[in-house]
C-alpha cells in the first residue's frame, strides 16, 4: 500500500506510542507517557500512514532558543521513529523532508534536535552544533584551585524540589539568555525536569535539591539524587547523580559543586550533559579527576539560510559570499552575501563569485558559535575560493560561552 502523510490526532495516541516503543526498543512508563503527551503539539506532528496503520511519526516542539545575540523561534524536532517492519522504504526521508517544508512555511528559520543515532541526521542537513561532557568524579582529591571564588555572604539551603520550583524557574530564566542552545521551559517542560517517579530514580533515591542564596535572594541551585552503598568492608561507597546545576555568578557556582563533592558517605559524583566549557574544569586543582567524556548535544539545521544568518549576531565584522549546498531544501542552494558587524547582520542572495562553498550541515554546525570552520576545511568538507574567507567567517561566527542545550526535548 502507498504511504500518506498527515498530522497525528489525539485519538491516535496509542498508535503513536506503539511506533515509539517499537522504534526505540523500550517500553515507555505510564508517567513518562503522560509527560510526553503534555509537551506534544499535535498540530505540529506528522504521521506516515499505510491505510489506517500509523507506521512512522515525527513532531516539532515550538521553542524559543538562545542563539548568539538573543532568542529566536526554533523548531525542536522530536519523537522521530518508524516501525521496524517498515524500514528501508523511504518513510523517514519523506517525514523529514515534509517536516522541513512545514517548518519553513510556519516561518521558523532553524530547527534543532537530539540525535538517537549520530549517523542519521546529516542526511537531512543537520550539523553537530554543540557538545556535552560527562564526569565521574571521585570525591577524594577534589580540592579547588587556591583562587577559587568565595563569597562569605552565601549560604546553602536544602529544599524540596517541587516546593522550590519557582526559584529554579527564576534562576534558569536568568541563565538561559547568555548561553546559545538553552531554550525557554514551559510548565509542561518543568514537569519533565522535576519528575520523580520510581522509574526516574533508576535505583537511586528521590530527587534532592539545594539552593545557594544571600540576603538578596537565590543565586543558584542544584538538583540531584544520591544512591547509598557500602563496600564489603563497610566503607562508604555512595554516588551522587547530578541532574542540574546553575549558578548566577562564579562564587555561587563553586559553592554548589563544593556541596556535591563534600556530601557525607558519597565516594563519587556522576554528572551527565554538562557544557563542554563547564567552569568546573578550571575549578579543580587536579582536572584529571573529572574523568571526563565527550558526546554530541544539539544538532542544528538552517531551514532558511537567509533569515537564519541574519537573525544572529557576530563576534567580528564579516563580508563574505557563501555558496550553500543543500539538496533537501533547494531554496537554500545558492550564493549568499553575509555582511555583518557587532551590531547586526544582513544576508542576501547574490550572483557574485563565491568566497567559500560549504554544505548546509557545516553551516548548521557553526551556527551556535561553537564549531570553528578550520577543522571541516581540513577534512575537505568545505572549499575556499578567496584566501582568508574561511578564517574571516569562522571568527565572526564564534561565540562565548559554548553552545549547550542542557535538556533533551
Amino acid at each position: 500500500m502507498s504511504i500518506s502523510l498527515r498530522p497525528v490526532t489525539e485519538s491516535e495516541w496509542s498508535g503513536w506510542m506503539t511506533v515509539e516503543e517499537e522504534a526505540f526498543g523500550a517500553a515507555v512508563p505510564p508517567h513518562r507517557e503522560k509527560l510526553f503527551r503534555g509537551t506534544t503539539e499535535f498540530d505540529r506532528s506528522l504521521g506516515a500512514f499505510e491505510g489506517d496503520l500509523l507506521v512512522g511519526v515525527t513532531s516539532v516542539d515550538s521553542l524559543t532558543m538562545t542563539v548568539p545575540g538573543g532568542p529566536i523561534p526554533v523548531g525542536g524536532v522530536t519523537a522521530v521513529g518508524v516501525l521496524p517492519s517498515h524500514r528501508r522504504r523511504g518513510i523517514l526521508s519523506s517525514l523529514m523532508t515534509r517536516q522541513l517544508a512545514d517548518v519553513r512555511e510556519r516561518g521558523e528559520a532553524v530547527t534543532a534536535l537530539y540525535a538517537s543515532e549520530a549517523a542519521i541526521y546529516g542526511r537531512f542537513g543537520y550539523g553537530r552544533a554543540a557538545d556535552s561532557m560527562f564526569f565521574t568524579i571521585p570525591t577524594s582529591g577534589t580540592a579547588f584551585v587556591k583562587n577559587a571564588p568565595v563569597d562569605p555572604a552565601l549560604r546553602l539551603r536544602v529544599v524540596k524540589p517541587n516546593e522550590a520550583r519557582s526559584v529554579f524557574e527564576k534562576i534558569f530564566e536568568t541563565v538561559r539568555g547568555d548561553r546559545p542552545g538553552l531554550y525557554e521551559r514551559t510548565p509542561a517542560r518543568w514537569d519533565v525536569v522535576l519528575s520523580d517517579h520510581e522509574a526516574d530514580q533508576r535505583g537511586a533515591g528521590p530527587l534532592r535539591a539545594v539552593v545557594v542564596e544571600d540576603d538578596d535572594g537565590p543565586r543558584g541551585y542544584a538538583t540531584f539524587r544520591t544512591k547509598q552503598s557500602f563496600t564489603d568492608h563497610d566503607v562508604p561507597d555512595g554516588e551522587v547523580r547530578l541532574r542540574e546545576l546553575f549558578g548566577l555568578d562564579p562564587a555561587a557556582y563553586a559553592l554548589l559543586w563544593r556541596h556535591l563533592l563534600d556530601r557525607d558517605l558519597m565516594s563519587h559524583v556522576k554528572a551527565s550533559y554538562r557544557p563542554s566549557d563547564d567552569p568546573l574544569i578550571h575549578l579543580l586543582a587536579e582536572p584529571r579527576r573529572l574523568n571526563a567524556g565527550w558526546l554530541d548535544d544539539l544538532w542544528i539545521r538552517l531551514v532558511d539560510v537567509e533569515r537564519a544568518l541574519a537573525a544572529r549576531r557576530y563576534s567580528a565584522p564579516v563580508d563574505v559570499v557563501i555558496e550553500v549546498e543543500d539538496t533537501v531544501c533547494p531554496w537554500n542552494a545558492r550564493r549568499w552575501r553575509l555582511s555583518a558587524d557587532t551590531s547586526g547582520a544582513r544576508c542576501t542572495p547574490t550572483e557574485d563569485p563565491a568566497d567559500l562553498t560549504l554544505p548546509v550541515t557545516v553551516l548548521g554546525a557553526a551556527y551556535l558559535g561553537g564549531r570553528p570552520l578550520a577543522a571541516p576545511q581540513a577534512a575537505g568538507a568545505l572549499r575556499e575560493s578567496r584566501p582568508g574567507a574561511v578564517r574571516e567567517l569562522s571568527t565572526a561566527m564564534s561565540w562565548d560561552p559554548a553552545p549547550w542545550g542542557g535538556l533533551m526535548f
